[in-house]
């Protein structure tokens, strides 16, 4: 599913949710009022703090659709990490909510009227959220959305709450009072235990917690198998919003050309994205040998610096060989040296008598190795 489908969807579900929540705040709250129900009352108010809840989904899906841009270059995903804890911490605070208020209602209860049409709102309140909260529960599924997940339990934490004000209610009009307060307490540990898990995960996410080992594992067999890889290592990956990224290191054959270890990695990619579903953006950094350990390249010159030092110290020896091109291989922690000179040297010098020559002037030189010399 592309991201402005997504979006499309992710908004869809948190504006149904929002009209019916303003419909049930205004409902509960005036019914509440004539019935002198201060936990209808109450509820009412908790209907309409998740307005406010659910603009935040609203807004984090619009921009978590939105394409990359040059402030957000990986994209706008975390959008919905980020809306995700501030869920999760709204959920907290409406769980202790419900404790500290279930513990005043145990020494303060008053006499309820209507009571009919007090426990009819209390049921469709029930029944609304339960609704929105499967409505809202499967489109997070098909969209993989963690933040609508949230945002579901979020309205099942509403239909506990209701519950909650329905057996206040019933056991008011019984003299049972203390049975609100007792499942309001237990309703209000739910919703906490809930707010933990939704925020523990969310936080990972946005530490760069890595996925799953047996993924990790999994991928890393399957990268090893393909042809031309010697070998995986720095194997890294991280959560962004619904996609995954992830960046690699592989071990080739040294001597390959630059296109063939491009191919390579090109194989790479389409490997770990077949291998773990929602892996999106992979990093391969093509290794001539394992540097995961030790960075033996780290005081020896680079290419344009080389190649001054190559030629200055050819022409102190008075070595006048046109060499048409200089390939430099760095491994084993030295400079290996590939001269290639015309075929037509070969027709009044040795080839060898070339090599010893050319071997015996980049010996000297210090972070150089071997040197090969070909003709053509």
């Amino acid at each position: 599913m592309d991201s402005i489908t997504r979006s499309k969807a992710s908004q869809k579900v948190t504006l149904v949710g929002a009209v019916i929540d303003f419909l049930l705040s205004i409902l509960k709250i005036s019914v509440g009022f004539i019935g002198n129900s201060g936990a209808l009352i109450a509820d009412g108010i908790h209907s309409f703090s998740d307005l406010l809840s659910d603009w935040v989904v609203w807004y984090a899906a619009k921009h978590a659709g939105e394409a990359p841009d040059a402030e957000h270059p990986y994209g706008h995903e975390r959008f919905e990490t980020v809306a995700t804890l501030g869920l999760s911490i709204f959920l907290a605070i409406i769980g202790t909510g419900i404790i500290f208020d279930a513990a005043q209602r145990l020494s303060d209860t008053g006499q309820l009227s209507h009571a009919p049409w007090l426990l009819a709102v209390a049921t469709l309140s029930i029944i609304s959220k339960e609704a929105l909260y499967w409505y809202t529960l499967i489109v997070a599924k098909k969209v993989k959305s963690d933040m609508l997940k949230a945002n579901a339990w979020h309205h099942r934490s509403d239909a506990f709450s209701s519950i909650v004000v329905l057996i206040g209610i019933y056991g008011a009009a019984q003299g049972y009072f203390y049975l609100d307060s007792i499942a309001a307490i237990i309703v209000g540990l739910m919703i906490i235990f809930i707010a933990w898990k939704l925020g523990i995960g969310a936080t990972k996410e946005l530490v760069d917690t890595s996925i799953d080992a047996e993924d990790i594992t999994r991928l890393r067999t399957a990268l090893s198998e393909i042809k031309g890889v010697n070998s995986v290592h720095s194997l890294r990956t991280r959560r962004n919003g619904h996609k995954i990224s992830a960046d690699v290191h592989v071990q080739v054959n040294p001597f390959l050309s630059v296109s063939e270890g491009h191919i390579i990695s090109v194989s790479v990619e389409r490997v770990a994205k077949d291998c773990v579903e929602g892996l999106n953006d992979v990093t391969v950094h093509i290794d001539p040998e394992d540097d995961d350990e030790s960075t033996p390249y780290e005081n020896l010159p680079e290419r344009a610096q080389a190649r001054r030092i190559l030629q200055q110290a050819l022409k102190l020896e008075q070595c006048d060989y046109e060499i048409e091109r200089t390939q430099l291989h760095y491994l084993d922690g030295k400079i290996l040296v590939d001269f290639f000179l015309s075929l037509d040297y070969l027709q009044t010098v040795d080839a060898q008598e070339i090599n010893n020559q050319l071997s015996s002037i980049v010996g000297k030189l210090p972070g150089f190795g071997e040197v090969k010399v070909y003709f053509g």
